[in-house]
Parts: C-alpha cells; sequence; structure tokens
C-alpha cells in the first residue's frame, strides 16, 4: 500500500517548499485538489522541485476544460515529470459545474466516458503521428497539424483515474481507468460490498482484473501522540464528515448503514446555515466506522488491518505542512513502508 499526501489548497508560492518536505520525509506520492486554484499549475512546479515523487490531480475537474487542453496539459507534466504523472479526473455535481464554472450539465456519464477516450486519441496521436480522428456526441476531434502536435514522449502511458462515489461511476471507472479516487467519505463496508462490486464489473467488461487496477482514497486520520493536536483532528474529522452526509451526492454510504435520519437532518441544518452545530450529530458508531484513531506510529498498522488489500495507495485526510508534525509524518512513513 502506497502512502501519499495530499494538498487540498495552495498558493503557488509554497509549492517548491512542501514539495521538497514530502519528498524528503519519504511519501510515495502527492496529489493536488482543483479547489482554490488550478492543479496543473502547482503539479509543474511539483514536478520542478521533485525527482521520485508521483504526482497527480485529485481531482482536476474535467467538463470546464475542452479534451484537448486537459491532453496537452497531461503530455506536459508526463515529459516533464520523466512519466510520474498520474492524470485524475472528476465530473463535480451539477451546481458546481453550471454556477462556479459557467458550463452545461449534461449526461456526466456519457460526457466523462467520452472525455476520457477522446484525451486518449490525443495522446494516441500525439505517439504515433497518425491522424486525430474521434468522433463523438459531445466532441468532434480531426484536426491536429504538425504545427500544434507536440509529438511522442518517453512514456506516454498516463494513467488516468477518476473519482466515484455511485454505481455508474464507478463502473466507468472499472471500463475505462487506471484507477479510481475513492471519496474520504467511506467505509470498508461501502468498499466491499457497493464500490468494488461494480468496479469489478466494470474491469470484467474490458477482460482485466482487480491486480490491473488501481483503488486510491483518503481516512479521517485522528493521531493520539498529542492530546492538543488529537482533539484538534477528531473536530476536524467530525466537521468534514457531517458536511459530506448532508451532501445528497454522497448519501449512499449513509443508506448503507442506516444512517438516513441522521443524513437528512444533517441536509436540514446545512441549508438552514448550522454549519457550527453539524458535528454534534456525528456520534461514535459513525466516527469508528469513517475515521482511524491511533498514535502516528500505529495508524499505518491500524489501516491495514482494516482494510486489508482493499486499498493501493492511501493518504491521511489531514493538512500537510513542512515542519509541522514532521516526527509524526515520518511515524507513518517508516510503518507503512513496513507493512
Amino acid at each position: 500500500m502506497k502512502f501519499d499526501v495530499t494538498l487540498l489548497s495552495f498558493a503557488l508560492e509554497e509549492i517548491p517548499a512542501h514539495v521538497q518536505a514530502a519528498e524528503r520525509l519519504g511519501f510515495d506520492g502527492l496529489w493536488m485538489a482543483e479547489t482554490k486554484g488550478d492543479p496543473f499549475l502547482g503539479l509543474t512546479l511539483a514536478a520542478e522541485h521533485s525527482r521520485r515523487l508521483e504526482l497527480g490531480t485529485a481531482i482536476a475537474v474535467a467538463f470546464p476544460r475542452s479534451p484537448t487542453t486537459t491532453a496537452y496539459m497531461a503530455w506536459d507534466l508526463a515529459r516533464f515529470s520523466n512519466g510520474r504523472f498520474i492524470l485524475g479526473l472528476g465530473s463535480q455535481v451539477k451546481a458546481h459545474n453550471v454556477l462556479r464554472y459557467g458550463v452545461k450539465w449534461e449526461k456526466p456519464i456519457k460526457k466523462m466516458r467520452e472525455t476520457i477516450r477522446a484525451i486518449r486519441a490525443l495522446w494516441h496521436c500525439w505517439q504515433t503521428g497518425e491522424p486525430l480522428d474521434f468522433v463523438g456526441e459531445f466532441f468532434k476531434l480531426q484536426l491536429m497539424t504538425p504545427f500544434f502536435n507536440p509529438g511522442p514522449i518517453a512514456q506516454p502511458h498516463i494513467p488516468i483515474y477518476v473519482s466515484a462515489v455511485n454505481e455508474q461511476m464507478l463502473r466507468l471507472a472499472g471500463e475505462e481507468c487506471d484507477g479510481v479516487h475513492l471519496h474520504a467519505l467511506h467505509s470498508v463496508r461501502y468498499i466491499e460490498e457497493f464500490a468494488l462490486p461494480h468496479i469489478e464489473a466494470g474491469l470484467a467488461k474490458r477482460g482485466k482484473t482487480r491486480a490491473d487496477f488501481a483503488l486510491n482514497t483518503a481516512v479521517f486520520a485522528i493521531p493520539t501522540d498529542d492530546p492538543t493536536y488529537a482533539a484538534w483532528a477528531e473536530s476536524h474529522a467530525k466537521q468534514q464528515i457531517s458536511f459530506y452526509l448532508s451532501t445528497p451526492a454522497y448519501r449512499v454510504v449513509a443508506d448503507l448503514h442506516g444512517w438516513q435520519d441522521v443524513a437528512q437532518e444533517l441536509s436540514q441544518m446545512a441549508r438552514s446555515n448550522q454549519w457550527a452545530a453539524m458535528p454534534d450529530l456525528i456520534n461514535d458508531e459513525i466516527l469508528e466506522t469513517l475515521a482511524v484513531t491511533g498514535t502516528w506510529a500505529e495508524l499505518p498498522g491500524i489501516i491495514a488491518g482494516k482494510y486489508g488489500r482493499l486499498l493501493d495507495r492511501v493518504g491521511y485526510y489531514l493538512p500537510f505542512t513542512p515542519g509541522e508534525n514532521e516526527t509524526g509524518w515520518q511515524a507513518s512513513i517508516a510503518a507503512f513502508k513496513n507493512q
């Protein structure tokens, strides 16, 4: 199991220090989310200031970008990083696409499938020199002159992961992708009984198996070495869990565990802006199911015991800042390498 770190938000001037610290401490990979900035910009700096770390978007929002735009950025990053780049895509929800990005929301499963195929058609064109000829429901790509063709690269296989929560996107992940970003709001039961069967059904359609595919997620971790930080981490986990459980798009986990009443109440509280009170609804059962608690050195063993072989990559849903909790991060990194 690889142990990664994710930057949920960042300032570009901070990237070199974050990346150098992550590589020095021994993380396997570094992901950048698309929250307050463009993850491709941050990863360009990350590629420049690292030599070993795998680097990826977790995630880049797919639909506001054309497949061609995304393909160019991924191709450049794969070349610049010497093959260390992973393209992670996500659909986001309707409101953000329409009201934040200003793009249409249309058939997200079909459009994501076509986006992935179009990106790969562009990469194939650039690597082989064959004509670009991709025609689908949403995109018609048939023009690639030498002036705009970046040409082949040394390591042209760029893994594509997609973020997925519900049945159709999980199946698409298995059918089209090299891996999946599972949401932090998950449980072992959700993975075993819901996510993995749908992923494996998708894999079977193209003659692949679980061994050909990577499951990646973040876990809500509560390190207990320092009581003050432990209290903050628990509060942080409850706040995030309460927010995600209030969101209808993630309701499958609540339904699976019989937490529908809690989820409904959280949704009502969110609509009335009762954000500060929402974590109070996250009881011990929910926290124990969705989070892991132990010392920094114990957490990897706890995660390995809890998930077994379900996961290929994992990170903590905790902020990472160079110089802060480095002893703790080092203890977890060392323990993961000994699993």
